[in-house]
């Protein structure tokens, strides 16, 4: 499709407000999708890193019980 000028590309034939409105919605929730995929990964790698000083703590104490 072939517009003549930047207005008629922005509305889309009469169709702009709707074009736009689900390209918006998209971005937004891709974007949401994003952000939380980022703050679950944050949150993974600091259990896992939680749960290995806790292990090597429970190591630690168990040998210096043995001793």
């Amino acid at each position: 499709m072939q517009f003549d000028s930047f207005s008629d590309f922005i509305a889309m034939g009469g169709y702009g407000f709707y074009v736009w409105l689900s390209f918006g919605t998209c971005a937004a929730i891709l974007l949401g999708i994003l952000i939380s995929s980022l703050n679950d990964k944050k949150r993974i790698f600091k259990a896992v890193a939680d749960q290995l000083i806790r292990e090597e703590r429970i190591k630690k104490a168990k040998q210096e019980q043995n001793s």
